[in-house]
């Protein structure tokens, strides 16, 4: 393979392809009518609303040409990305001329009257967005929001090994935290088991009204960046389009035989080590090709490119007339034929079926998937002799399941977290698989450091990088698991919702084959902060994921090891789902054995019989929980009040699905009216205690009949360096604020109970007391069981 630079020839077919992509998203912006040109622009032709972005498509649409000549010459198996949020039009205009859009859409057909429509429903009520949305053939990266191509495009690239990931970012995504962090992601791409990643940085020098930064810093500074990075950059700079077409074709060819140098030197060799991966850093006008001026003040290469240029065209005659120079320029009698269709020998350049990154099926990974060879997670179960009784990690064996899933699906399973596996108890996953490592290695490493070049434990203190590469893997058709700490997962709130939007997206979407959940466990949880402290305590994680569609999220709150497992096998085998577990990692009881877990997960909420006195008769008092603290403190309360008040029916109700409290009509996990009503009763008090923030729970019940005696104790900001049982009495989610809440709800108590609410005020005090002098729980209180 050699790489020979463009003939003349080739330049001008190049550029003359690379023309009608940029009138396809220049008419995206602007036309209603007449798309050919073949008669005079009118007012009314023009587009109603313009919502378009031009400034990114031109440069956009050069990338994606150029390596589409390069899929031709070696027949590379390749995607693409596109970064800049609002340059769909760079990216549609391609797919369209390589013919996805119109197979896909048979109404955008390759013609005159197919190319009405695709111009109509651009940025239009009813069609499809400025982004590179789930609609997009070949895409698997929006960029609603910034900052997240390099490292989808990694995760897609992870496990593929002869898949090439091409990623243009932007110049202001190139701003945002998490793409500077995404360029590490080279420390973990082994050049044997894995593809590549071509990453585009596109500096076209402005963002919407504000020069970008790494346009204005000097060549040698932005190629030392790069280079401290661990990435060798190419440099593609200039406005001419015909001497660019030369320097990118050299460049990319470049980076494409350097890639394949690096991949067949590691694969001989059978050594992987980290290469200096190449990357292409293009500096293009903003808004190349569009009008250098409009009103006296410059356009292209400045931030007035960045969205319409000419915003007046169905007022201003003389914005009319220069959008029709402007349009003509392209010369579209030249690229298309008389039926609208474009030139056979244009026709001819774009690859041949799957080769098509718009019809590559890594973009639409749910065709690749494969499901996982799963263990029978019953046999990592704990064994429940008598519920409330025995103690363990409650993430322990769930490290255990998640080996031996990682042992049989060693090509499409990883596991995620910033480096924390060791501390959630999930570290027996090491036994089969290091985490991955290609930086340097220090010899102390192998004594504990677990790193291995061919791990599939994917750690790095960077939740936005570890997400992005978790959301491209499973987009590509693969599967993962994800955990954090539960007061930094909001680190990763705005990536949790952009791609819930997106699965939601998708399932209107018929041609988009399901892909695996994102599954997600959030462990070290805000009750157990004994040395953390305030930083460490916030559950609201639950509250933004209520938040997104019913269609696409879940929310689970096992209590102990055995929901756990239950509940983390069924979400692993799911797709097209957020499922978010919430579970404490350290040493917790234990209330159901394996075959009871299994009914309870089923169900999602339920009595549990053995803590319930009410058998047959109407209950006084609901104690309901979600949650492993909140439940044993509400089962320590229920007890008190049996104790205390012998004749008193109480109901304990526990909850793991959280959304069976919503209405069924809300989400197809919710109860229905009736169904709540036997579980809660009509007319009887509610004592809900609850893990995260207690108004969750009345928004999500606001709408039940009973939902006047709901009373909801939860975490309330209250906290800072607390034992377990301490910071639950503080936010009044401990068992004698429960019990002093029963006396206050059930009417029979509210005087008869006097005595027992001073009882428990002393309680309180008591606790207090000994935890501020010894520094841990009162060991009567800590070491509670289930008595009966």
């Amino acid at each position: 393979m050699t790489n020979m630079p463009l003939s003349m020839q080739e330049t001008e077919v190049l550029n003359t392809y690379w023309r009608a992509c940029n009138y396809l998203a220049a008419g995206m912006i602007y036309l209603r009518d007449n798309p050919l040109l073949k008669q005079p622009l009118k007012p009314e032709h023009i587009k109603q609303r313009l919502l378009g972005h031009w400034g990114a498509s031109p440069g956009l649409s050069f990338s994606y040409i150029h390596l589409n000549r390069l899929i031709n010459k070696y027949d590379l198996n390749a995607i693409f990305l596109a970064g800049p949020g609002h340059g769909a039009p760079g990216v549609l205009a391609p797919v369209y001329l390589e013919g996805t859009y119109s197979e896909i859409y048979p109404n955008k057909s390759e013609d005159e009257e197919g190319l009405l429509n695709f111009f109509k429903e651009f940025s239009f009520p009813g069609g499809i967005g400025s982004h590179c949305t789930p609609e997009t053939p070949g895409s698997i990266h929006e960029g609603g929001e910034l900052g997240y191509s390099i490292s989808h495009a990694f995760g897609a690239a992870y496990d593929n090994p002869d898949l090439l990931v091409a990623v243009v970012v932007g110049d202001g995504e190139s701003e945002t935290a998490p793409l500077a962090t995404s360029w590490h992601s080279n420390k973990f791409l082994n050049p044997i088991r894995d593809g590549a990643v071509l990453p585009i940085l596109h500096l076209n020098g402005y963002k919407i009204n504000n020069p970008s930064i790494l346009s204005r810093i000097s060549h040698e500074e932005l190629e030392n960046l790069f280079k401290g990075y661990g990435w060798q950059p190419f440099f593609v700079e200039g406005s001419d389009p015909m001497e660019m077409h030369g320097k990118m074709a050299e460049a990319m060819e470049a980076c494409v035989l350097e890639i394949r140098r690096i991949q067949d030197q590691a694969r001989d060799s059978g050594k992987a080590a980290r290469p200096r991966w190449p990357m292409i850093v293009l500096r293009s006008p903003k808004g190349w090709t569009g009008p250098r001026e409009v009103d006296g003040h410059k356009v292209e290469g400045f931030w007035r490119s960045h969205q319409v240029p000419l915003s007046g065209v169905r007022e201003n005659p003389a914005h009319l007339a220069q959008l029709e120079a402007w349009l003509r320029s392209y010369r579209p009698d030249e690229l298309f034929d008389a039926n609208g269709s474009l030139m056979p020998e244009l026709k001819a350049l774009a690859p041949q079926g799957q080769r098509r990154m718009s019809a590559n099926l890594h973009a639409n990974g749910g065709r690749l998937r494969k499901a996982l060879c799963m263990p029978d997670f019953r046999d990592y179960r704990i064994e429940v002799a008598k519920p409330g009784t025995a103690i363990a990690e409650n993430t322990r064996p769930l490290g255990k399941f998640l080996r031996d899933i990682m042992q049989e699906n060693m090509q499409n399973f990883r596991v995620f977290g910033p480096d924390e596996n060791t501390s959630n108890k999930l570290d027996d996953i090491y036994q089969v698989s290091k985490k991955t490592w290609l930086a340097d290695y220090l010899p102390e490493d192998a004594d504990g450091g677990q790193l291995a070049v061919d791990g599939r434990v994917m750690e790095m203190l960077s939740e936005h990088t570890l997400e992005g590469w978790l959301e491209g893997y499973l987009l590509s058709g693969r599967h993962g698991f994800f955990s954090t700490y539960e007061a930094f997962v909001h680190v990763i709130d705005s990536m949790f919702n952009q791609h819930a939007k997106w699965l939601e997206m998708s399932k209107a979407v018929p041609w988009r084959a399901p892909i695996s959940s994102l599954n997600l466990l959030i462990t070290s949880t805000v009750w157990r902060q004994d040395h953390n402290g305030f930083t460490h305590q916030d559950p609201g994680f639950l509250d933004v994921v209520v938040n997104k569609s019913p269609a696409v999220t879940r929310i689970y709150l096992p209590p102990d090891v055995n929901t756990l497992l239950a509940v983390s096998d069924h979400c692993l085998q799911s797709t097209d789902y957020i499922n978010v577990i919430v579970c404490d990692k350290q040493k917790h009881l234990q209330f159901l054995d394996m075959d009871a877990a299994i009914k309870h997960c089923t169900k999602g909420i339920g009595i549990w019989e053995w803590a319930s006195n009410d058998n047959g008769v109407e209950p006084d008092l609901v104690m309901a929980c979600a949650g492993d603290i909140p439940t044993k403190e509400a089962l320590a309360a229920t007890v008190m009040l049996r104790e205390y008040f012998p004749d008193l029916k109480v109901r304990f109700v526990n909850v793991v699905d959280l959304y069976k409290l919503t209405p069924a009509a809300e989400h197809p996990h919710g109860l229905s009216d009736n169904d709540f009503d036997s579980l809660f009763t009509l007319n009887k008090p509610i004592l809900f205690n609850f893990h995260g923030y207690p108004w969750l729970i009345h928004r999500l019940a606001y709408r039940r009949n009973n939902h006047k005696n709901l009373h909801v104790r939860g975490y309330k900001e209250k906290g800072s360096i607390n034992t377990p049982l301490e910071l639950a009495i503080q936010n009044e989610i401990d068992r004698f604020s429960l019990v002093i809440d029963a006396i206050d709800r059930v009417p029979a108590l509210k005087v008869a109970g006097a005595h027992v609410k001073e009882k428990m005020r002393d309680m309180q005090i008591e606790c207090r007391n000994y935890a501020y002098e010894y520094g841990a729980d009162l060991p009567a209180a800590d070491s509670w069981v289930w008595p009966y």
